[in-house]
């Protein structure tokens, strides 16, 4: 009997994906395998300069110039980079390199289209490089990942990261066609946005996407996961997901709706493929076992059968963040990127040595704690009592700009969390909670001292400072101003059980909230 043929929920047991790169004719392996760090040196005439300070996102003419020597005409190159990485032109900016654009015919070692990220917010310089390992080791396509030292005309860059482009090229590496639709997630987009179309000769008005968040929005949950499963390869998405949660890629599609490409191959089911993987280990015990709050992550991890995949994949893939073996796959990456370093002015080798260290130690941390989770029973959801307040303890800290200050404190014996707007006068930052709750009315409360918030705006959307509310939702009262005062956000679980991101978050231009961690409650209000 056939996989296909197979009762649905028994199918995917006896299909767990299984890719592996098709070797390349063109030197790019050998390319990335090797690691030689060059200078690369982009020449743009100052039109083209202009241009780009103008359109950042659109392609200008330049030449590529590789270790002093003069490599191509024709390709074009543009800005690239969410919230958190994107810098202007004159600055320190990222950038994307498409070698054909302008009727270029050079490649670059194999290479049609890269990136050359800045690494603003991966100061280790190989979170990047490290995720791209340990996926691909798993057998799951990923981009592969080195580093070159950047010039823009005769500026000076400094060391970057360089990472191949997703394009057909990729795909015909991993997949059997190569002419399915390639969709980019663009920034905190779930499938139920309008997502980019980078390529492919499928359908081109999004409807093969549209029909997976169709699928996600069901109701009745055995009808959602019998709609999802024709359409996603859902043993290749359950190990995806794990991987995610292993290397603690927070950022990602699994826990954020962020950081991703999706490939949808004719004839075939749509794979997620990881992306912006430079904040890799971040929180050495954030858990494996929450609930995603992403639509198809969700929908997948309420079956039962998909969540006991999820934990089989868990345990199988544990050894592929064994710092040990991480620490021999990375020595000679570091050892490279240090010697590029010490050619450049000032402490940056320094400054990456430390933060390199940094990493991995928490890497080890990361494995310890994982050790004892993968084994662990499921969760179960918090016990209440009507009317009693519970303290949330086990905050993580989030933010979408680089200069928030997110932080704890103790004073007196007392323990404090503080959120502060930095000198960029935007903070979007805070503090999540996840927790898993049975059916009910819940509320979310705590108190805190407001010093001088001025309240962000953002698309003429209404006044914000700061508020309680949880993942997905919009706070119902928000803090602005200075002085004393208590929060609350009232929320309902009209599930069995179900997991919530709790949120506590300050949008601001300017000020700071503290309060006391202990403050941070929730309460049952009762079951309808």
């Amino acid at each position: 009997m056939s996989a296909r043929a197979l009762p649905f929920g028994l199918a995917f047991a006896l299909a767990l994906p299984s890719h592996a790169q098709k070797p390349t004719k063109d030197g790019s392996d050998a390319y990335f395998q090797k690691g030689e760090i060059h200078e690369l040196r982009l020449v743009l005439a100052p039109e083209a300069e202009q241009a780009l300070r103008d359109a950042p996102r659109t392609y200008a003419p330049f030449e590529l110039w590789v270790d002093g020597r003069r490599f191509a005409s024709g390709g074009g190159v543009k800005l690239k980079g969410a919230a958190g990485s994107y810098r202007d032109y004159d600055d320190r900016p990222a950038l994307t390199v498409k070698l054909d654009k302008f009727d270029g015919t050079t490649l670059f070692h194999g290479l049609e289209k890269f990136h050359l990220n800045n690494a603003a917010q991966d100061p280790s310089l190989v979170c990047d490089w490290l995720g791209s390992q340990i996926f691909r080791a798993a057998g799951y396509p990923a981009v592969r990942v080195t580093h070159a030292r950047v010039r823009l005309n005769e500026r000076d860059l400094g060391l970057y990261v360089l990472k191949e482009g997703f394009d057909k090229r990729f795909l015909a590496r991993w997949f059997a066609d190569d002419d399915g639709n390639l969709y980019d997630g663009g920034f905190c987009q779930d499938l139920d946005a309008a997502l980019e179309l980078d390529s492919g000769d499928g359908p081109s008005d999004g409807s093969d996407v549209a029909a997976i968040a169709s699928a996600c929005g069901e109701s009745d949950m055995v009808k959602r996961w019998s709609a999802i499963e024709p359409l996603v390869d859902i043993p290749a998405f359950v190990r995806f997901m794990a991987l995610e949660e292993l290397c603690g890629h927070w950022d990602g599609y699994t826990m954020n709706a962020n950081n991703y490409r999706l490939y949808c191959e004719r004839g075939g089911k749509a794979r997620f493929l990881p992306h912006g993987m430079d904040q890799l280990f971040g929180d050495p015990l954030a858990s494996t076992l929450d609930m995603p709050t992403s639509l198809l992550g969700g929908s997948v991890m309420k079956r039962p059968e998909w969540r006991k995949l999820y934990r089989k994949e868990l345990k199988e893939h544990l050894a592929r963040v064994e710092p040990k073996a991480l620490a021999r796959k990375l020595e000679p990456v570091q050892d490279r990127i240090q010697s590029a370093l010490e050619s450049l002015e000032g402490d940056a080798a320094a400054v990456q040595r430390e933060h390199y260290q940094a990493l991995v130690a928490r890497i080890d941390e990361r494995h310890r704690f994982l050790v004892e989770e993968v084994n662990a029973p499921e969760p179960k959801p918090l016990v209440f009592r009507t009317g009693v307040a519970v303290t949330i303890k086990g905050w993580r800290t989030h933010s979408e700009v680089e200069d928030a200050r997110v932080d704890s404190e103790t004073d007196d014996g007392v323990d404090w969390y503080i959120v502060e707007c930095g000198p960029s006068g935007r903070c979007i930052a805070g503090f999540r909670k996840g927790v898993l709750l049975g059916r009910g009315r819940y509320k979310f409360t705590t108190t805190l001292r407001a010093d001088g918030i001025e309240a962000l705006v953002e698309d003429g959307a209404p006044s914000r400072g700061a508020a309680l509310r949880i993942s997905a939702s919009t706070a119902e009262s928000f803090l602005e101003g200075s002085g004393t005062r208590e929060l609350t956000y009232e929320f309902e679980v009209t599930e069995e059980q179900r997991d919530i991101d709790l949120v506590l978050e300050l949008r601001a231009t300017a000020g700071r909230i503290r309060l006391r961690q202990d403050s941070l409650k929730l309460v049952k209000l009762g079951t309808k």
